[in-house]
């Protein structure tokens, strides 16, 4: 895990962000280069209007004058260019670090275990993967070429000023060493200013992501002006956050144009009186040391301000770089690829916990034959759940076996096992996609004609084709243009055409109308027909005629047996929550 640095600079981190230029080198070189290059034109400037004033206006030569003019201007043509090229190809070099970065990042939460997801704000994720990857190529646009470039013209400038007049460069650096210790102070400051910063980034856009997502839940309990105030207060803390940035930049840069003016003052004032007495100090170098003074103080404090960039990059970076160093996958060790799956299921002596020491599942053992339709009933918290989460090795088991046609899934790839596996949630997600897509996960293996025949064959191809477009309709996010019956259709539909080997349909025909139940129970028979399913189910009519029906109780199989043979044992609890809903339902 990359942690928290007290030091105002931290090396170790920034050398492994480095490391994402390798594939960059020319590109890298050439911006360096073009840093010297500027560090160079940035004497060459004051130097040439040195000898103007000292050879050509003092003498009066016009001639001269000219070429001194006409050499300027074709320096500060050059400076232009080379500024250029700096600048676009360090944004260049940034934009594509972090586009790999990105890539990178994304790619290793793909492979993070569910229970990452359920302890990890969304907010704060999205706020990694985007706003802080971006501040991360601010580093190479502004902030390290930008550090190197002025700490080269500055180191230029002191050797220029040194050749020329040792007398005023030790005036000029009597100042530097306040504007020095001002800058080390400065950059400690900031450093846990932006580390604030970004906390407060990712608070915020984790609150705003949330509400709006339960946004229904949040009006129907009128619960506006709660969420509003503790918004403001979240928002505060946010600006309390920039304020102190703020805070600090108003002190140092007051304080360096004080040291710069102080500089300046002190050469016209020596340099003025040697000049006047006819020493080796001309006025040409009295006016060009006034500039260099002010280039050499200017790239100081850019260099505080440029390393502001650099410490919010470094703040950005040291955050994704958590990430990346989080440990959060199962597994992958298995070699064995399916080309088929008869759909044989055994749970041997299984145990598993969410949390330390707080089984949910307690040593459950159970066989599924192939071809087999077995229904999981229980109450809430049973560990229904659970047990489709664990065949698809979403979580690993504590303790025991889980088997498929008698091969430990531990054996077998992951994704060649998940894709043998299809599920039906109650929870359907759709993307803010056309339905086409959302059906096949753009997988380019399903074609739109075998899309159109599986509708028609589980009996929704005609709901399908009465919306605006038909297939190509777009559901918006999270599937908000269709009602809850209609998204379990297409989630339906969206596991007939991967034609997997096992299908688990988990409370699928929960909290929707008759008329979609009946839509969904038909399509039910269609899907199930010839292969292993699991049905998870609170309403036992809809589940009467599977094979076998396994009663969970607290994490343990408390009775199995099919609808019959349950209801023929007395005082059994398949037969008493049988009974209750029976009661209800006549009533």
């Amino acid at each position: 895990m990359a942690e928290k640095s007290g030091k105002a600079f931290d090396f170790k981190l920034f050398r492994r962000l480095i490391t994402y230029t390798n594939p960059y080198r020319l590109t890298f070189y050439f911006v360096a280069f073009s840093a010297i290059l500027l560090s160079i034109f940035a004497v060459l400037r004051p130097y040439l209007l040195q000898q103007t004033i000292d050879k050509t206006i003092i003498p009066k030569d016009n001639e001269l004058l000219i070429f001194f003019i006409s050499s300027m201007v074709g320096v500060l043509l050059l400076e232009v260019i080379s500024q250029f090229l700096f600048i676009y190809f360090a944004n260049w070099l940034g934009q594509g670090v972090i586009r790999d970065l990105r890539i990178k990042l994304f790619e290793h939460m793909l492979g993070f275990k569910k229970q990452y997801y359920d302890q990890s704000a969304v907010g704060r994720l999205v706020t990694r993967a985007v706003s802080d990857i971006e501040t991360i190529a601010s580093i190479f646009s502004q902030g390290l070429f930008m550090i190197i470039s002025d700490l080269l013209k500055m180191l230029v400038i002191l050797g220029y000023m040194l050749y020329q007049s040792w007398q005023l460069t030790v005036l000029v650096l009597a100042v530097l060493p306040l504007i020095v210790y001002a800058t080390r102070v400065f950059q400690k400051k900031m450093k846990a200013a932006f580390e604030e910063v970004r906390t407060q980034v990712s608070n915020l856009n984790s609150f705003v992501q949330e509400r709006i997502t339960g946004m229904k839940i949040v009006q129907l309990f009128t619960r506006e002006e709660t969420e509003y105030s503790t918004f403001k207060e979240i928002n505060e803390k946010h600006k309390k956050g920039w304020i102190k940035t703020v805070w600090y930049n108003s002190i140092f840069f007051p304080i360096a144009e004080m040291s710069s003016s102080v500089a300046i003052g002190l050469i016209v004032w020596f340099g003025g009186l040697k000049a006047a007495q006819g020493d080796v100090i001309t006025l040409g170098v009295v006016i060009a040391f006034i500039e260099l003074a002010q280039m050499l103080f200017r790239p100081l404090r850019q260099i505080a301000d440029k390393f502001n960039t650099l410490q919010m990059g470094m703040v950005a970076a040291n955050r994704v770089f958590a990430i990346l160093d989080t440990e959060s996958k199962i597994e992958n060790n298995g070699e064995l690829m399916l080309d088929s799956v008869k759909g044989k299921i055994k749970f041997e002596n299984v145990r598993f916990s969410y949390i330390k020491d707080e089984e949910v599942l307690k040593g459950i053992s159970f066989d599924v034959e192939a071809g087999e339709t077995v229904a999981i009933v229980g109450a809430t918290g049973a560990g229904k759940s659970t047990i489709v989460n664990l065949l698809s090795r979403f979580y690993e088991i504590n303790n025991g076996v889980i088997s498929i046609d008698n091969t430990d899934i531990k054996d077998v790839e992951l994704n060649s096992l998940r894709s043998h596996i299809a599920v039906v949630l109650q929870d359907v997600f759709l993307f803010a996609d056309t339905i086409l897509n959302n059906i096949t996960l753009n997988n380019p293996h399903i074609l739109e004609e075998n899309v159109h025949k599986a509708a028609k064959e589980i009996g929704i191809h005609d709901f399908i084709m009465s919306l605006p477009g038909g297939y190509e309709y777009n559901v918006k996010e999270r599937g908000a243009m269709l009602s809850s019956g209609q998204r379990q259709l297409l989630s339906f539909l969206r596991a007939y055409v991967a034609n997997p080997g096992i299908l688990v349909l988990d409370e699928a025909t929960s909290s929707i109308d008759s008329h979609s139940e009946q839509l969904i129970q038909d399509a039910t028979n269609k899907i199930t027909r010839g292969r292993t399913s699991i049905v998870i189910a609170h309403r036992l009519a809809t589940i009467r005629n599977a094979d076998k029906i396994i009663v969970m109780d607290q994490g343990e199989i408390v009775e199995q047996g099919n609808h019959n043979e349950l209801l023929e044992i007395n005082d059994g609890y398949y037969r008493s929550l049988y009974e209750v809903q029976f009661a209800t339902v006549t009533e």
